[in-house]
């Protein structure tokens, strides 16, 4: 009789063909294109601090604002296809690190993924921590890999049966240990694949998932993550790229299309046989930002390859009129208007 292990492996072997297939060489532009719902990861400062007071779930139902109606928006008018779905750990697990997903909260931020499949998108499940917990590095003094496993072993139970559900494992880690950060990575890997053995699963580098810095900092330890069969299908790299003059995100003029930094990290995965999903990047509605990110959308969509994708910072309940980098759709009545970076440089 085959042992357990023995059975998982030769699941996940017949199995990771049906992994959602990645873009080939000869494919016109990213295969995704998408935006931010952001709300349930208010009030999370980065050292993973989250006052839940703040935050503010892009529910109709709940604070009004229709995450939902932006969505089927972005589907029908501007060919949008993905939508990263940003949540905090604590609010997900009521406060109780390593404790079950609190069947309340869950039920509630489950509604905006259900929301987001319903549109046909696919839909990228974030935990949004910067790698911490109220100021403690994961695996690093504060709670343990195990914990933070098992997080994602409840998560991708609940998911394992779609294949439009992507897990992106941490947003923004920085500041810490890379070596000991890629052993949690692979700890999140193996019980996530214990489960779900079909997802695509992002894997979050360091110096918050800088794309200038995957290719040297933290990729070549990455490299090391396998799935329980030792093969990397499905696994592929996450970054994040803002384009003004401190790379933070916060501005709204853009002063480069980060192509200079792109390029070697293109060449790097190239040369591994990996891909990578950009999923944060964007500007200010401004003349600026618009030149410098269709500029990089352009460059991306040409090196298809190894660039499967690409999610806007940021729309859900941001407010459009006070928000740098907003990219939420405004509505009057049953009409909705872009924001001037998504019929310029997003729209597919």
């Amino acid at each position: 009789m085959l042992s357990t292990f023995s059975l998982f492996s030769t699941l996940v072997a017949t199995l990771a063909v049906q992994v959602t297939a990645l873009p080939s060489a000869n494919r016109t532009g990213m295969r995704f294109m998408g935006a931010n719902i952001a709300g349930f990861d208010f009030g999370i400062t980065t050292d993973g601090v989250q006052d839940l007071a703040s935050m503010t779930p892009p529910l109709s139902n709940v604070s009004g604002i229709d995450g939902a109606g932006q969505m089927r928006h972005f589907v029908q008018t501007d060919g949008f296809n993905i939508f990263r779905l940003p949540v905090g750990w604590k609010y997900l697990v009521n406060g109780t690190p390593g404790g079950k997903l609190d069947a309340a909260n869950f039920a509630e931020y489950n509604t905006l993924v259900q929301s987001c499949l319903n549109t046909t998108a696919h839909c990228i499940v974030d935990i949004h921590n910067y790698a911490r917990w109220e100021g403690q590095i994961i695996g690093q003094g504060g709670p343990s890999n195990e914990q933070f496993a098992s997080l994602w072993s409840q998560l991708a139970t609940k998911y394992a049966n779609n294949t439009r559900v992507l897990f992106g494992i941490m947003n923004e880690p920085h500041d810490l240990d890379v070596a000991a950060w890629v052993d949690t990575v692979q700890a999140v890997v193996t019980a996530i694949r214990m489960v779900a053995p079909k997802q695509t699963i992002l894997l979050p580098g360091s110096n918050y998932t800088s794309a200038g810095a995957m290719s040297t900092v933290a990729g070549p330890l990455l490299m090391d993550v396998k799935n329980p069969d030792n093969t990397t299908t499905g696994l592929v790299f996450d970054v994040h790229q803002y384009l003004d003059y401190d790379y933070s995100g916060t501005h709204t003029t853009c002063v480069t299309n980060a192509i200079d930094t792109y390029t070697p990290l293109a060449a790097w995965l190239r040369a591994n046989g990996r891909q990578a999903f950009t999923t944060e990047t964007g500007g200010g509605n401004t003349s600026s930002c618009v030149q410098y990110v269709c500029e990089l959308m352009k460059f991306l969509n040409a090196n298809s390859d190894v660039f499967i994708g690409t999610v806007a910072w940021a729309a859900g309940s941001f407010d459009p009129s006070t928000y740098e980098l907003s990219v939420v759709p405004t509505r009057v009545g049953s009409t909705w208007t872009d924001a001037e970076l998504v019929t310029s440089c997003l729209k597919r």
